[in-house]
């Protein structure tokens, strides 16, 4: 198809039959305009996707699946997944953004890392390493039952954890915090226990040789406050409870359900007005998150200083302590101070109240 140009420097032609340079480079310069158009981009989302998937999270289902959770659909083939220590690798099927892990050979409570490649569907793919702890399906029974947040020198900050149903240890962990939110934490190995065994968690150790972690007996550790009648446990590293405002949780393994919790604060919301009236944003945020997650029932619907436990009276020897029936409602209202030199960790809490 021959297109004619009328007017202008385009229709001058030489006697020739030729056009001029001038009128070469305009008709050029005409197809570079047109050439550089809008075009509709007629490409899917997915050919623009570089990226590979994200991994969220690892949930421990059972004794033989685990779950991982992806932002997008996402294979691994079974060739790419490894375990340290070892588990025998019995499967993997796709749903959507879980891929469904089946396992034989968990230990309740050790640790596990998993090392695995995944893929996306447009061939984008991860490398990652996730930790978890082996399937326990005997979680004990167990209440935050007696602590000191204002520990001394020679009677360090201490918690107390009553038994109320037999279980296995394996896996639990107890949080100076919570799950997302914490300072100090353990994570207990397995062992057997019994109703009415307690379990005392030394939280400011003082890093000698004596200090024992019980498993096997309860008067095998030396150190400060242990107990011939408790089992002790020393907090590695650990750096002591918030003397005034604190949050301690208790979980059937990092990730899992929460088994209990307790909140403490000598804060109202009127004494301060930042951050709720905690007073900083990281007890704030661990107050909402156990409100959320059952483990403490506010007054209103908001939580606030006002709903814990205030600690304003005790002391090194004046303990925080719940009643002897192990009363349980998540409130305030099931917790007392006891006299000086009254703290029973270890043994049956003393149900006189100070003042």
């Amino acid at each position: 198809m021959k297109h004619n140009y009328s007017g202008g420097l385009c229709s001058r032609r030489k006697k020739n039959g030729k056009y001029s340079r001038l009128s070469i480079l305009f008709f050029f310069q005409g197809i570079l305009l047109f050439a550089c158009g809008p075009f509709q981009d007629t490409r899917t989302d997915e050919q623009y996707d570089f990226c590979p998937p994200v991994f969220e999270e690892l949930k421990v289902e059972s004794d033989n699946i685990l779950t991982l959770l992806f932002n997008e659909p996402a294979s691994i083939p079974v060739s790419g997944v490894s375990f340290h220590p070892g588990l025998s690798l019995q499967g993997i099927s796709l749903h959507e953004n879980e891929v469904k892990v089946s396992v034989s050979g968990q230990v309740p409570g050790l640790e596990y890392s998993l090392t695995a490649t995944c893929e996306d569907n447009n061939g984008n793919s991860l490398y990652f390493i996730a930790a978890f702890h082996g399937f326990n399906s005997q979680i004990p029974g167990i209440l935050i039952n007696e602590f000191t947040p204002r520990g001394s020198s020679s009677h360090p900050d201490l918690i107390e954890l009553k038994v109320t149903e037999n279980g296995n240890m394996g896996g639990v962990v107890c949080y100076q915090g919570t799950y997302h939110n914490w300072d100090n934490r353990l994570i207990f190995p397995a062992f057997e226990v019994k109703k009415g065994d307690f379990i005392i968690l030394h939280c400011k150790p003082q890093g000698i040789s004596e200090e024992i972690d019980e498993t096997d007996g309860k008067d095998i550790s030396g150190g400060l406050d242990v107990s011939p009648h408790a089992y002790d446990f020393w907090i590695k590293d650990g750096t002591g409870l918030s003397g005034n405002n604190g949050v301690l949780t208790i979980y059937e393994s990092p990730g899992a359900g929460i088994i209990d919790g307790v909140l403490y604060s000598d804060r109202t919301s009127e004494s301060d007005d930042k951050y709720g009236g905690f007073g900083t944003r990281k007890v704030m945020e661990r107050a909402l998150e156990l409100a959320g997650s059952g483990g403490w029932e506010p007054e209103r619907k908001q939580i606030q200083p006002g709903d814990g436990i205030n600690p304003e009276d005790s002391t090194a020897t004046r303990s925080l302590c719940r009643d002897k029936k192990g009363t349980d409602t998540n409130t305030k209202n099931d917790w007392h101070i006891v006299p000086t030199r009254k703290s029973s960790f270890g043994e049956e809490n003393y149900e006189e109240v100070w003042k």
